[in-house]
């Protein structure tokens, strides 16, 4: 689940929040005190987030305080569970300095994550009885990517392609460059045979020329209900179509209804608010 880049993150966030030491526990917390602390959600949400959590007090511990044993974690939901507002989500267990020097970078990654499987969540209870799949995007914060995307499936979404390097997308500057929606599918498949290839396009003649050189998804780009109506006609199943752009909790339903097969949602990731999560001292031993 974990990769380098997660493991790097956390030690540059790390070195950003913590730097030479947390010197108000320094001055306060004897060295080896050890506490017991709560996380608590402070409205209602979906839980996201926690392995990492757990992941980042392991690195913690070892990368800046080597002499200090791990944090215990007591959960008591699993990810995508739905937390009501003043429910205890975990315990934990610590040196007590290491706690203190931890909550805020493991609320933050909490509160992002939960954020990003909420809104996820309430996208899918839009479209729900409906065979529609809603997407993320590569709209992501800047090294964050991994852990977001996890959020989105949590909240129930899917992942669309994760970077540049492992889905074909021709989006419409791409299309610029090549000349032509025909142009820029004949480039790539006379390369590349064995992938699957998405094009963008923006009214329903690219949509035929998309369909006859042989795109395997088309991705209709902010086009109005009226015409996705037309396209999804136009289409007849030769192609699987993605609805892209402006999407938002007030017209996904309706996107939805036009018969497309997925729904590519930006904010999922760009604009979900953190929800509203602490963590305080319970118990000092």
């Amino acid at each position: 689940m974990f990769t380098p880049l997660v493991d790097e993150l956390f030690k540059l966030a790390i070195l950003e929040d913590i730097g030479i030491g947390d010197i108000t526990s320094q001055l306060i917390v004897p060295q080896n005190s050890i506490a017991k602390a709560q996380i608590m959600g402070k409205e209602d949400f979906i839980l996201a987030g926690m392995p990492f959590v757990k992941r980042f007090f392991n690195i913690l511990s070892n990368f800046f305080y080597q002499q200090i044993d791990e944090v215990n974690f007591h959960e008591y939901y699993k990810e995508g569970a739905f937390i009501q507002n003043g429910t205890v989500i975990a315990e934990l267990a610590g040196n007590a300095r290491l706690l203190l020097a931890g909550e805020r970078i493991a609320l933050n990654i909490l509160q992002r994550l939960s954020g990003i499987a909420t809104l996820t969540a309430e996208f899918l209870k839009k479209t729900e009885g409906l065979e529609v799949k809603i997407l993320d995007t590569r709209k992501t914060t800047p090294g964050l990517r991994f852990m977001e995307k996890y959020a989105v499936r949590v909240g129930g979404g899917h992942n669309h392609r994760f970077a540049l390097y492992d889905a074909i997308l021709i989006k419409d500057n791409h299309i610029k460059i090549a000349g032509s929606v025909k142009d820029a599918l004949r480039l790539v498949k006379n390369k590349c045979i064995h992938q699957k290839v998405e094009i963008e396009v923006k009214n329903l003649e690219e949509l035929e020329e998309a369909i006859s050189e042989g795109a395997d998804i088309v991705m209709l780009d902010n086009m109005d209900i009226e015409t996705m109506k037309k396209a999804v006609k136009l289409a007849k199943g030769r192609v699987l179509l993605e609805a892209s752009g402006g999407v938002n909790l007030e017209n996904v339903r309706e996107i939805a209804l036009t018969g497309v097969d997925f729904i590519s949602i930006g904010a999922l990731t760009h604009s979900a608010r953190a929800v509203d999560i602490s963590m305080k001292i319970k118990e000092v031993l």
